[in-house]
């Protein structure tokens, strides 16, 4: 049988059907290729793939800005950008090699420690050294965590760690030493130790960097006679004279204490003895446990007496007060004031009466010394009643974009935060909430980490 095949215009026919049936489902399903194929294969409609809804997006909530921003940090040592510091005190100028006359082998090193806030600092080894304390044997412990930032000097002086190693080392003539990394108070301490058998240490003092230091020179019965006598000791001849009594009565001795430990004098094997600080309490009550163990181990820890040690959150507003420099007013400079408030009329008073007793002192030499400790007792209550005590760490708020940059804030709330985390280390660790571990909780020095806690 014959099949008629169709003609030309036939076949054109065909096609053009064809291709308008494509079109036509193309555009009804336009989900392309695999719906098609899915209608083909008999798969429904309603299992082609939908879009989720798109969610709102979410945006960071910030902390409110603070209300009162304290005004930026200034230079309390304008002198040295142009010039070097004046001469030291006469009678406060060590003798060359004075150590050596209190029949000491190695020359004391003074060791402070600085994380933050540059003017505090500069008016404690400033005050170190106006007291006596011979500029070669301070090392300051750079303990900031910026790496080589400050010996670059590639941070500015509002930035929290600022520290200006050219004024120390060829201003002053002090040393400096850097951390590896940000320590905690405890790893500090450990890093003092360890510095010892680095350098041959048989001893070393250490302060704390929020201190201002000054001598006795108004005399105190037993110790030393009046700046102007011949009898008189400066803070450091103290310091020599009490490392000497304390290597020659001999015995466990640790620490002696000048103001606790705002001055303290250590002996390395003692501390070596009980296995160094406990880096596992970092920052409060890290003390308590060293002093505790100490003691349980028979070592003694007592007081002696070499000058006024102030505990501070402020500083002088121009430090050549400290070398007496003529003209020059001690007066309070607060590196992180307050909001600003109305002058209190006690104030007014006081001034009037120190304005009184200046008139009646006929000696210039005392009359400076007794203004600058006059103001350092201001200094002393303005950090311990009128502020809270720690309120001078934060001055500083820029260096935004600087190398190793961190908010002040920030490292002050994540301390608090370690801080408090430590106390609880020291509850666990010796089953007591309070210093008083040997005379109160009569712990021993094997107790630690096995005794209950003795309270509810």
């Amino acid at each position: 049988m014959l099949i008629a095949m169709p003609s030309q215009r036939g076949l054109m026919t065909i096609l053009a059907a064809v291709l308008t049936s494509f079109l036509i489902i193309t555009l009804i399903f336009p989900s392309g290729r695999d719906t098609i194929h899915g209608i083909v294969r008999g798969k429904p409609q309603h299992d082609a793939p939908h879009e989720p809804p798109k969610k709102e997006e979410q945006r960071p909530k910030y902390k409110p800005t603070p209300t009162w921003t304290p005004p930026p940090v200034q230079d309390n040592f304008p002198l040295l950008a142009t010039s070097t510091p004046p001469p030291v005190p006469k009678w406060n100028a060590p003798r060359p090699n004075m150590y050596k006359e209190y029949e000491l082998p190695t020359a004391p090193p003074l060791l402070i420690g600085f994380t933050r806030t540059w003017p505090v600092l500069l008016q404690a080894v400033t005050s170190y050294i106006t007291a006596g304390w011979p500029p070669s044997q301070i090392y300051v412990i750079e303990n900031t965590g910026v790496q080589q930032a400050n010996a670059r000097g590639q941070l500015s002086l509002q930035n929290p760690f600022y520290l200006n190693h050219k004024i120390l080392k060829e201003k002053l003539g002090v040393n400096v030493i850097t951390t590896p990394t940000l320590l905690s108070f405890a790893q500090m301490q450990n890093f003092f130790l360890s510095l010892t058998y680095e350098k041959n240490w048989p001893y070393y003092f250490w302060s704390h960097m929020d201190v201002v230091a000054y001598a006795y020179e108004d005399g105190k019965p037993g110790l030393t006679g009046k700046y102007n006598e011949k009898d008189y000791k400066s803070l450091y001849e103290l310091c020599l004279k009490a490392l000497k009594e304390a290597r020659t009565e001999g015995g466990r001795w640790a620490i002696r204490f000048f103001a606790y430990d705002h001055l303290a004098l250590v002996n390395p094997k003692a501390f070596e003895d009980v296995g160094g600080w406990d880096t596992l309490i970092p920052y409060y009550l890290t003390d308590c446990d060293m002093h505790s163990r100490l003691m349980m181990r028979n070592w003694t820890n007592a007081d002696a007496r070499a000058g006024l040690i102030y505990d501070v959150a402020s500083t002088l507003k121009d430090l050549s007060a400290l070398y007496r420099v003529e003209g020059v007013t001690p007066e309070l400079m607060d590196p992180n004031p307050p909001p600003p408030k109305e002058e209190k009329e006690g104030g007014k008073k006081e001034r009037r009466e120190e304005d009184a007793m200046e008139k009646r002192d006929e000696d210039p030499n005392w009359r400076k010394w007794r203004n600058l400790v006059m103001t350092a007792d201001k200094m002393y209550q303005h950090k311990h009643g009128d502020r809270e005590r720690n309120t001078w760490q934060l001055g500083q708020h820029g260096g935004q974009g600087e190398p190793f940059y961190y908010p002040a804030h920030g490292l002050a709330e994540a301390i608090d935060l370690i801080t408090e985390t430590g106390r609880e280390v020291f509850r666990r660790k010796w089953g007591h909430r309070d210093c008083d571990l040997v005379s109160g909780a009569h712990l021993k020095f094997e107790d630690a980490w096995i005794v209950e806690k003795d309270w509810r």
